[in-house]
């Protein structure tokens, strides 16, 4: 008797947990079918609400405009000041002759002076040949020159001083020869004329030596 009432016991608390177990699985069943389940998660953990945020998508600005550029006003220059003297009348305090006197012309101007035809003097005719006074000398040593020799011939045709040399053949035999040969030819040199009438005057001219072959 006492081995059954062991086993009875047993039993009794096996059939009870299975009862529970069945009982639970049934209640779980029940309450996913009629949605007890569903509202007793939503105790538990509340929904998790989902916000869909569009992103703004910034558009492209363009570029803030550059400052203004401030025009700098024209500088005007002032035009210079001018001057201009105006002429002041001033009373004259001398006495005006208002009588009427003849005043004397001035007198003409003096004619102008004629032109006179002037001609030079020079060696005339029957002057001497430089050859006749050509230094032995020099022409043994083979000098060739020439000087200017000034003098000065009256209206005559002579000399009336002595000669003398203007510019220097380089040579001094025949700087003499020149010399002696204008004195040779006093008398016979053309003297000037002024308007056709002979006069004094004093010219210089050329005595060149060169040897002849």
């Amino acid at each position: 008797m006492t081995a059954l009432v062991h086993d009875t016991n047993f039993f009794t608390r096996r059939t009870v947990v299975l009862f529970a177990i069945i009982g639970l699985h049934v209640f779980i069943a029940w309450a996913l079918a009629t949605g007890l389940a569903r509202r007793a998660m939503e105790l538990v953990a509340p929904p998790i609400q989902t916000d869909v945020i569009d992103e703004i998508q910034k558009k492209d600005e363009p570029p803030p405009p550059p400052p203004p550029q401030l025009e700098r006003p024209p500088v005007e220059v002032p035009p210079p000041d001018v001057a201009i003297d105006i002429p002041v009348e001033t009373t004259s305090t001398a006495i005006v002759d208002t009588t009427n006197q003849h005043v004397a012309a001035p007198p003409p101007p003096p004619p102008a002076p004629k032109a006179v035809n002037r001609v030079s003097a020079k060696p005339g005719k029957g002057f001497p040949s430089t050859e006749d006074y050509y230094p032995p000398a020099s022409k043994r040593l083979g000098e060739e020159g020439a000087a200017n020799v000034r003098a000065c011939v009256s209206s005559a045709g002579k000399l009336t001083e002595e000669p003398t040399i203007a510019q220097t053949s380089g040579s001094a035999r025949l700087d003499e020869g020149a010399l002696k040969l204008a004195k040779a030819g006093s008398g016979h040199y053309q003297p000037a004329t002024e308007d056709g009438a002979a006069v004094g005057q004093c010219i210089v001219f050329r005595v060149k030596f060169e040897l002849r072959n």
